[in-house]
């Protein structure tokens, strides 16, 4: 942003052609800071509501289109926009002028490709972690969504679909709560709206959700429950293994019903496979218990594999820490180096290329 005056009354409700304000939309003071008052004579922000091959659609004041998602300078691999996003538009022509700072942002290396990175979602406030109460639910998947949430800064909401699908759900749930503290776990139907109503306390005015989780567990259900509508096409698990079919195939916001304070879903395609990159705090948080003892190890540079003075082996031995637990986290930890490195060069390629 430049020294031009933020727009005093950006935050203020406009409604839109979509019949929702740009609050409504989840317009909040920290994009509005990002606007100038010589800005606005030409542009207007729009959010992005899907993302498709070379366009994206946009709401916003009297404004619902499909415009390209090309930028003026193309940038680094995160200057493209991803759903959830506010831009401005240039007003005259319907072309991006820039992407707002976002306040949060899912990506992921792109899957067989990890020299490019995959925008999954950007400014979204609770993340809807689905999983079922069938073969799906995976402690280290769980945990591995738990660290790409928790280096969003982005709130977590385990949801846990299926549970007639489970002779006991309730002990999934304790299985869950047990990796993090104070950790939210709902359980719901999905198929049920008095059940998936719960979950109406994290999708309140302005506010954006998103959900992930793997094909089959029921997101796309859950959103029809939570929209009332059955625009999103479900289809049903593999008897044989269990696993679901890939039935979103466009990253989308939906609006939750046409009450007012209604907040946002964002739905992103099943990730089965989900690597990370840059993750090493989400990593800390999320096995902060483990991360804690690493730091009572005698030396800085423990690899906490069978070195002297180890304090993660010696708590292993004491039955202070699951030995499973700690395999997951080194693994977690293993992967976020490689890929870690894997962004710098691709970063450092970026830049000799824009010289």
């Amino acid at each position: 942003m430049g020294t031009d005056q933020a727009v005093p009354g950006l935050v203020e409700a406009v409604t839109g052609s979509s019949g929702a304000s740009l609050a409504q939309l989840g317009w909040k003071a920290f994009f509005s800071e990002q606007v100038s008052a010589e800005q606005t004579q030409t542009c207007q922000p729009v959010r992005v509501m899907s993302v498709h091959r070379g366009r994206v659609t946009v709401s916003g004041e009297r404004v619902d289109d499909s415009i390209p998602s090309s930028l003026p300078a193309q940038g680094g691999a995160e200057d493209r926009p991803t759903v959830g996003d506010w831009l401005l538009m240039d007003r005259s022509i319907r072309r991006i002028v820039r992407i707002l700072d976002r306040t949060s942002l899912f990506k992921r290396p792109a899957p067989g490709d990890d020299r490019r990175i995959q925008l999954i979602a950007a400014n979204v406030d609770t993340l809807f972690i689905v999983t079922s109460c069938d073969q799906d639910f995976n402690v280290a998947r769980i945990e591995r969504y738990l660290v790409l949430t928790r280096e969003a800064g982005v709130r977590p909401v385990l949801v846990l679909t299926k549970a007639d699908l489970s002779p006991d759900p309730e002990s999934l749930v304790d299985a869950a709560r047990a990796l993090q503290a104070g950790l939210v776990v709902e359980l719901v139907d999905g198929r049920d709206p008095a059940s998936a109503a719960r979950l109406q306390k994290y999708c309140g005015f302005g506010e954006t959700v998103a959900l992930v989780g793997s094909s089959g567990v029921g997101k796309s259900t859950l959103i029809n429950t939570l929209t009332g509508s059955d625009s999103i096409a479900t289809q049903p698990v593999r008897e044989d293994d269990g696993k679901g079919r890939h039935t979103t195939t466009v990253r989308q916001m939906h609006r939750l019903g046409s009450d007012a304070q209604d907040g946002w879903l964002v739905d992103t395609p099943g990730m089965r496979e989900l690597q990370m990159s840059e993750v090493a705090s989400g990593v800390s948080e999320v096995f902060d218990d483990v991360t804690a003892v690493a730091l009572e190890c005698r030396f800085a540079n423990c690899t906490h594999n069978d070195q002297p003075g180890c304090a993660i082996e010696a708590a292993m031995e004491d039955g202070d820490l699951d030995p499973a637990r700690v395999d997951r986290w080194r693994k977690l930890a293993q992967e976020d180096a490689v890929n870690s490195g894997s962004a710098a060069v691709r970063r450092a390629r970026g830049s000799k290329g824009r010289r």
